[in-house]
């Protein structure tokens, strides 16, 4: 073993202590409180510690009709006046009828002044002129928090839609309006806030059934393992049942096919042909036609021949395939250890999904606070410009546009740092999918090390390695990093083409011609294929790696033209592997899924007083399925691997040996009595 790649191998490390670089620096640029607390029009969060707004963790909408949405209450900058307050309204108010009462009433104006601009307590100011300068809301509603925002506190009263029971209200300009007005500002709100209360029950079943959940996914693991060490036994048998399943199902259908015909023989119109009668919606039409049912007697009696005749021809192939997947649950009784490593692979690419996302939090809020002229008059010629909130008030703005303010706009900048903000974000993206992609051909490799190590032992498992799992890791990662790296580089560059392509699509959907759409398509396409095409290739070229050693153009050459050598092969074992891994993972998703169902409906007699009593049975059911079904893609992952590792190894034991006394093969008995000799030669020890 010698490195392979060592060029690849210095830029990836040197890749990654950039990228260390790159998330130090957007850590001392961000600030993630931009993404988790509300900012008010001056730029200060709500709630922060240690600040005039501790205390007050909501943000207030002085006028929240200006706003189109709640997309752009979030998202977006809302066109009016956003205070922290410590509590949203709870009562219909207005400015004009406060101010008139505050003399007799003063709890009135002590209550509406804390949704005022901190400082302001002179209710004998003017309403024009309060309004003009927005000192303070010209009404406040009922509301409740949502998202850390104040949002009209909507209900249903006989299907009549309300607020605190009430369906007009005053907008302190002197106008009566319908509560249906503030519907457009504050669009699925209700319906979130409806969904908010189910998300709070389902919390709660988790919260109770989490540990039968845990057994389930452990039924499920222990499921998938018998599964895969009885493959050894049953991988023939469940194969032909299926195969002569289907060719009786097609031979059924034959027979129906050709009952319905003779039926029809004499009834009128029968002998009509499709083409006299036309394109028809309802299809039921062409279903009292003989030529129908005679197509597709003729479809069917073809599948029928194509199936049988490749049973026929490639039956001894067929026998390989099957002959290697037991030999596949072999191995993997041998190295255990195998079924777990999937655990590693998960926890390398949650490290690399938690930095990525991290990094991008802290460049998306990188940027400074940026101010800008927000006024009330629509001709005002200064309004959206950028602004100093600390000089705003110096200059002549005010004065040719009364009423306009500095206010928060978002978060930017116009330093060098901040013009590449989207260059970071890019890379972060690349440097994110490369280290992916390496998290995967290492486990790939690993896996095929291990694997290799058990093919190509003279007496199985007498000289199969203590520690092959371990020792196929160690050589993974001393003399092969370079060549993971350099397959996981092509890919990363595939998958960022798409992900570009996929970012096109999304942004020119709305003005993009037919031939703009036709082009996108095409691209999208050929990248998709590309990329499965090269996950194909590297996948087998890391077996090789782990094989010989070799680098990895080398190795994917001659693993390609191995294939291409024996694809008939190939093809076979492929789908007769995805038949029975694809039967496995229904079976164990299934059946324990049906076991979940049965205890968590109480339908299960031993157990009926250890079930839990849910809000929603179905929240751990669907729980139990998705997760049975994931732990059985990991095991069968695993299978998968080996099952393609002794493939690639029982090519090259064809190729490179002749069973002879000199160069005996190193295949099982079984795969050797397929083959057509009579008897094993024996191997040197």
């Amino acid at each position: 073993r010698h490195c392979t790649d060592t060029i690849c191998c210095v830029i990836f490390i040197v890749v990654i202590l950039c990228y260390i670089a790159l998330g130090i620096v957007a850590w001392v640029h961000g600030d993630p409180r931009k993404v988790i607390y509300p900012t008010d029009s001056y730029g200060q969060f709500c709630g922060q510690k240690d600040t005039v707004n501790e205390n007050k963790t909501i943000l207030f909408y002085f006028n929240i009709l200006k706003c189109a949405s709640p997309v752009v209450l979030i998202n977006l900058q809302c066109p009016t006046t956003q205070l922290c307050v410590s509590k949203c309204p709870d009562r219909f108010a207005t400015y004009i009828d406060v101010q008139a009462s505050y003399r007799y009433k003063p709890e009135q104006w002590n209550y509406f002044k804390q949704f005022c601009k901190p400082g302001f307590n002179n209710p004998r100011k003017s309403v024009a002129q309060v309004l003009r300068d927005e000192d303070c809301p010209s009404m406040i509603i009922p509301s409740r928090p949502f998202l850390k925002r104040c949002f009209p506190d909507f209900s249903t009263k006989n299907g009549v839609l309300t607020v605190a029971n009430q369906t007009t209200f005053r907008d302190g300009r002197g106008k009566t309006r319908n509560v249906t007005d503030l519907r457009e500002a504050a669009n699925g709100i209700n319906n979130v806030l409806d969904a908010r209360s189910v998300g709070v029950k389902i919390f709660e079943d988790y919260a109770i059934s989490w540990y039968w959940i845990l057994i389930g996914l452990f039924i499920a693991m222990i499921v998938s393992l018998l599964f895969l060490v009885l493959l050894r036994f049953t991988a023939g048998v469940l194969f032909w049942i299926f195969i002569f399943g289907v060719i009786g199902i097609i031979g059924y259908g034959i027979w129906h096919c050709y009952w319905e015909y003779d039926h029809l023989k004499g009834i009128p119109g029968s002998d009509l042909t499709i083409y006299d009668i036309g394109f028809q919606t309802d299809f039921r039409v062409y279903l009292q036609l003989r030529q129908t049912w005679l197509a597709f007697m003729i479809l069917l009696c073809i599948v029928e021949v194509i199936i049988i005749l490749m049973l026929i021809f490639l039956r001894n192939r067929i026998r390989i395939a099957i002959a290697l997947l037991k030999e596949g649950s072999r191995a993997i009784g041998y190295i255990m250890s195998t079924l777990f490593y999937p655990i590693v692979t998960f926890v390398l690419i949650a490290i690399c999904i938690s930095y990525w996302a991290v990094t991008a939090v802290f460049l998306a809020t990188s940027g400074e606070a940026v101010y800008k002229v927000m006024a009330n008059q629509t001709l005002c010629k200064y309004a959206n410009l950028t602004c100093d909130p600390e000089t705003f008030n110096t200059t002549n703005v005010t004065k040719l546009c009364p009423g306009a303010q500095c206010t928060f706009a978002f978060y930017g900048g116009e330093s060098l740092y901040h013009k590449y903000i989207f260059i970071f974000q890019l890379a972060n993206a690349f440097v994110f999918l490369w280290l992916v992609n390496f998290a995967i051909a290492l486990g790939q490799c690993t896996l095929a090390g291990a694997f290799a190590s058990y093919y190509w032992a003279s007496r199985k498992p007498a000289d199969i390695p203590l520690w092959p799992l371990f020792s196929a890791f160690g050589r993974a990662i001393r003399y092969h990093t370079g060549s993971l790296a350099f397959g996981a580089l092509i890919l990363a560059v595939v998958q960022l083409i798409r992900v570009i392509l996929e970012y096109l699509d999304h942004k020119l959907k709305g003005t993009q011609n037919s031939f703009t759409r036709f082009l996108l398509c095409c691209l999208k396409c050929c990248f998709w294929c590309l990329e499965k095409f090269l996950k194909f290739i590297n996948r087998n070229a890391y077996i090789m790696i782990a094989i010989y050693g070799k680098n990895f153009c080398t190795s994917a050459k001659e693993a390609f033209f191995l294939l291409m050598r024996n694809v008939v092969r190939v093809a076979v074992l492929d789908k007769v592997t995805d038949f029975l891994l694809f039967l496995g993972k229904v079976l164990v998703a299934g059946g324990v899924g049906v076991l979940a169902f049965f205890f968590f409906t109480q339908r299960i007699p031993i157990f009926a007083q250890e079930a839990p009593m849910l809000n929603y049975y179905w929240v751990p059911l669907l729980t139990v399925i998705i997760g049975s079904y994931l732990v059985a893609h990991g095991f069968f992952s695993v299978y998968a691997m080996c099952v393609d590792t002794l493939f690639l190894c029982f090519c090259e034991d064809l190729e490179r040996n002749d069973g002879s006394t000199a160069k005996p093969y190193f295949m099982s008995a079984s795969l050797h009595r397929i083959l057509g000799k009579k008897e094993l030669s024996p191997k040197k020890v």
